[in-house]
């Protein structure tokens, strides 16, 4: 399949590829100087990775404990392998799919030497880093407020880095009530993956959380049956607090196996992190 799309230079080193399923901006450095034909050589290769993984969406749409064959394509590979790293029986590599296009980007500009790499690919962010670099994300803990609550800093203790952002109200569907579940892990897929499994996990039974089958939002979903939240009425705040509570336990999970390196979760004025997460946060 072969997407309408166009690449646009944003400024020098700073280039976006627009296509309809994917928004992906990338950001390439070496020593200082910004690298614009090595980052709008790596948009190019973005849209041929999100064809490879519109091939096999079918199978990929497939909870990936349930998938018995690996398909022979390791952008595929990669997203299984993130989901199954997370452990829910119900996830499907699509959970993955944006960070892990991300983190293809990012690799490839990586290995011809750039020592700043950022690949923001809709919120899912993959980061590559040498010598003394490092980038500072601001993470918004409410879509509908333009203000960063939360700035992290990343630097090239680790060389990789993922950063994504799941919740009610942004691309992706989720089961639960978070506004915004923020996690670091060393790969954007790991990182796609574990917030959408901990934004899942931010979930109570209240009839003033609205939900409805992914399908109806949108037919060609691979959680085809899976009601997901559309709209958070005014719930309690020892609601919202066991919610929040319960997806901390899921991200400590994570964090204490060292699947993730930290991640914060926000619904409504209710704020909790992972005791690791605190090492990045500078505001």
């Amino acid at each position: 399949m072969a997407y309408r799309h166009t690449i646009a230079v944003l400024a020098e080193g700073r280039v976006m590829v627009d296509s309809g399923p994917m928004r992906l901006v990338i950001q390439a450095f070496k020593d200082g100087q910004p690298q614009t034909e090595p980052a709008r050589e790596a948009a190019g290769d973005a849209l041929s990775y999100l064809e490879r993984v519109a091939r096999l969406k079918k199978t990929l749409s497939i909870p990936a404990r349930r998938i018995r064959k690996l398909p022979d394509d390791q952008i595929a590979v990669r997203m299984c392998r993130s989901v199954l790293a997370i452990g829910d029986d119900d996830l499907t590599p699509m959970a993955a799919v944006a960070g892990t296009i991300a983190d293809f980007v990012a690799d490839r500009l990586y290995r011809q030497g750039m020592t700043k790499v950022v690949v923001d690919n809709g919120g899912d962010i993959a980061v590559r880093l040498r010598g003394r670099e490092a980038v500072t994300i601001g993470v918004r803990t409410d879509i509908r407020r333009p203000e960063m609550s939360h700035i992290i800093r990343l630097d090239s203790r680790c060389a990789s880095w993922g950063i994504t952002t799941s919740g009610v109200g942004g691309r992706s569907f989720t089961r639960g009530i978070a506004s915004a579940v923020t996690t670091i892990a060393g790969k954007a897929s790991v990182a796609d993956a574990a917030a959408t499994a901990i934004a899942n996990a931010c979930m109570v039974e209240d009839n003033r959380i609205l939900q409805v089958p992914a399908q109806q939002l949108d037919p060609n979903t691979g959680i085809i049956g899976i009601p997901v939240t559309v709209k958070v009425g005014a719930l309690s705040s020892d609601k919202i607090r066991l919610a929040v509570q319960k997806a901390l336990r899921k991200a400590e999970h994570l964090s204490q196996n060292y699947i993730i390196a930290g991640a914060l979760i926000a619904a409504g004025e209710n704020v909790a992190t992972t005791a690791n997460m605190q090492e990045f946060l500078t505001a």
